[in-house]
């Protein structure tokens, strides 16, 4: 499954940085000019360890796509006992009230190397975008513009490792290929050429989203080039606040990234009434959709937000092919240790469909060896390995188990 973790609802933290814009900011430790922090990624998202008021060590994904840190559960501001200077409950678009939220400020946020104080952050009632569930690993909050804004950051993908530069002493390296973005609303945005069909291209402008991991998102309402292909599969793309994004996914022709061409691309294409990123936002920018993850992570860039930059280096993934979850299942992890796998969606016609697996089925085992000593980013791996791969999966539905075979089936 792939998760759309950005959010677009910040708009409630003007009036809490203002308050605190004096002391707000990350800098780097003891005069460095640079640092080089090792990072977890799992499915395509970036993820840094971070200590909240010096006190309890937490861990962040790092997303372009957000504008001030969020902390996704209010019971570890509780442990602090950090005090909130606002409550607000966000709405979605029919008025129902979607999630909680608080306002907590001058916080700090420490990184290895990089210390942020005076930071006003958003709280969340309780975890709505299911992070630990759905990612499989303890996850607790998200980082964005306020990093970005200050220094200039690499991610190298390959080798798990987010380095920031302060951005006077930054000099690019002669392998990268580099691409102007252009910074709004706190967000970089890129045009790239986009072809559906390889008869016509679309110059789109997309969200950098370093907090997606899918490849390309596109959203057809916003121009009329932009058109499901002849192929595709329905099923769910992503989670939001208010639950599970709906849309079609299909491949296109091609995608043009720096001086790469790279072809036969899996984009998602939401649903209308599934996706409202306009709901949640003060103002909207135009955009055609969003550039995630599984594109990104072909690459080693560096994003040079104070000059609008993106530089581009493929790495050795950049020739790897595009699957889409060629089980059907998409499964997420329960229990303390993230050990316990419940399958939450079998899409139609799909290997899992066919072997006669439900939604609430759990997985125990995979070619004889017990789940219970893998990971669901391992679990996921295994499900969208090669076209034909057999899988013997033994289940539980009911408390009685049951052996079953996948075979495992490109859809698109």
């Amino acid at each position: 499954m792939k998760l759309r973790l950005s959010i677009f609802f910040i708009l409630i933290l003007a009036h809490a940085r203002s308050q605190h814009s004096a002391n707000l900011g990350f800098t780097l430790a003891e005069g460095r000019k640079r640092v080089d922090i090792p990072v977890e990624i799992i499915n395509n998202l970036v993820i840094v360890p971070v200590i909240l008021n010096e006190t309890l060590p937490l861990k962040f994904i790092v997303d372009t796509g957000v504008r001030t840190a969020i902390l996704t559960q209010k019971a570890f501001s509780d442990i602090l006992q950090l005090p909130y200077t606002r409550k607000y409950s966000i709405a979605g678009p029919g008025g129902e009230k979607i999630i909680d939220a608080y306002v907590t400020s001058n916080v700090s946020l420490r990184l290895p190397g990089v210390i942020g104080t005076g930071q006003a952050m958003l709280v969340l009632e309780e975890d709505y975008l299911e992070l630990r569930n759905y990612l499989g690993a303890d996850v607790h909050g998200i980082l964005g513009y306020e990093l970005f804004s200050r220094f200039v950051v690499r991610i190298d993908y390959q080798h798990k490792l987010l380095t920031l530069m302060a951005p006077d002493r930054f000099r690019p390296k002669r392998k990268y290929t580099v691409v102007p973005i252009r910074i709004q609303d706190t967000k970089p945005y890129l045009l790239a050429p986009v072809s559906i069909d390889g008869a016509h291209t679309l110059n789109a402008k997309l969200l950098i989203d370093t907090g997606a991991s899918h490849s390309l998102m596109l959203e057809t309402d916003s121009d009329p080039r932009i058109h499901l292909p002849e192929k595709t599969v329905s099923g769910v793309i992503g989670r939001g606040l208010g639950g599970a994004i709906t849309g079609k996914i299909g491949r296109i022709h091609s995608i043009e990234l720096g001086n790469r061409t790279i072809n036969n691309v899996l984009v998602n294409f939401p649903d209308p009434d599934s996706y409202f990123p306009d709901s949640l936002l003060v103002s909207r920018v135009d955009r055609n959709g969003t550039l995630g993850g599984e594109l990104l992570s072909r690459f080693t860039i560096v994003l040079n937000f104070p000059h609008e930059k993106i530089y581009l280096k493929p790495n050795q993934n950049i020739k790897r092919k595009f699957y889409y979850n060629m089980s059907g299942l998409n499964v997420r992890a329960k229990g303390s240790a993230l050990n316990m796998f419940e399958v939450t969606e079998v899409r139609a016609g799909s290997a899992g469909e066919q072997a006669g697996i439900i939604p609430g089925d759990i997985i125990l085992s995979i070619n004889n060896l017990p789940t219970s000593s893998m990971r669901l980013e391992d679990i996921n791996a295994l499900f969208n390995s090669k076209p034909g791969r057999k899988l013997k999966l033994i289940i539980s539905r009911g408390g009685i188990s049951k052996p079953v075979e996948l075979v495992l089936t490109a859809q698109i």
